[in-house]
C-alpha cells in the first residue's frame, strides 16, 4: 500500500516528440494525375477553341486536361483540295463526253462530285472533330463525329515522329505529324497542325520519349 509521500509526488510527464511535418512528393513520385503535363502556349496559337463531341450521351468522353486542336487554316486547305479534285472530275467527265458523244461518263463524275461536295460541307465540323491531350505518360489522340476514335499512344511506344507537308500546306503555314509506334495499329496522324507548333510537339515528343525509354 503506498505511502502519503508517494501519493502526493507527482508523476514526471515525458515530453512528446513533435512530429515533423510531411516533406511535399516530387511531381514524378506515386500515380501521376492524367493531366499534370504543363500546357504550351505554342499549340494554342490559330487553332480552334474547343473540341466537338457527338450530342448522344453514349459518347466517348473528353475527360479532363487540356485539349489541343487542328489549326483554323486546314480547313482552307481542305476545302481547296477537295473543290480542286471536283473540278478536274467535272472536267474529266465533260471531255469523255464530247470524246464517246454518249452522256454516259456524267454518271460516274456526277457520283464523284456529289462525293466531294458533302466531303466539302463536312470538312469545317470534322476539322473540329479532331484533338490531342499530353497526359503523364502517354498522348490521347481523338477524332470523329458519327465514328469516333480515341488512342491513347505511350511515351515509351513511340519510335519516329514524322513532321510532312506539301505546297499548298506550306502556303497556309500548317504540317502534318505522323506518330509510328511499335504496333502499326496504334500509329496517329495529326493533319493540319501550326508550322510551330508541329515543331514544337515534336520536340516535346522526343525528349519525353527518350526520358520513358531510359527509365525503363
Amino acid at each position: 500500500m503506498p505511502t502519503p509521500a508517494e501519493e502526493s509526488t507527482p508523476t514526471p510527464r515525458v515530453p512528446e516528440r513533435a512530429t515533423p511535418p510531411a516533406e511535399p512528393l516530387p511531381a514524378d513520385a506515386g500515380l501521376p494525375t492524367p493531366h499534370d503535363r504543363p500546357a504550351d502556349p505554342v499549340l494554342s496559337v490559330a487553332t480552334f477553341e474547343r473540341v466537338l463531341e457527338p450530342r448522344s450521351e453514349n459518347r466517348l468522353p473528353l475527360g479532363d486536361g487540356t485539349w489541343y486542336q487542328l489549326a483554323r487554316s486546314y480547313v482552307w486547305v481542305r476545302l481547296i483540295s477537295v473543290t480542286a479534285m471536283l473540278v478536274l472530275v467535272l472536267v474529266a467527265a465533260a471531255v469523255l463526253t464530247a470524246f464517246v458523244g454518249e452522256p454516259w461518263p456524267w454518271v460516274p463524275g456526277g457520283i464523284a462530285a456529289v462525293v466531294f461536295a458533302l466531303t466539302a460541307i463536312i470538312t469545317p465540323r470534322q476539322a473540329r472533330s479532331f484533338g490531342y491531350q499530353l497526359r503523364a505518360d502517354d498522348m490521347v489522340f481523338r477524332r470523329g463525329i458519327l465514328w469516333q476514335r480515341m488512342v491513347a499512344v505511350p511515351y515509351g511506344r513511340m519510335q519516329l515522329v514524322d513532321i510532312t507537308h506539301g505546297p499548298l500546306d506550306r502556303a497556309f503555314g500548317i504540317a502534318h505529324l505522323k506518330l509510328v509506334t511499335a504496333a502499326a495499329s496504334t500509329g496517329v496522324e495529326i493533319p493540319g497542325l501550326t508550322q510551330a507548333a508541329a515543331e514544337t510537339l515534336r520536340d516535346t515528343l522526343i525528349e519525353v520519349a527518350e526520358t520513358r525509354r531510359t527509365g525503363l
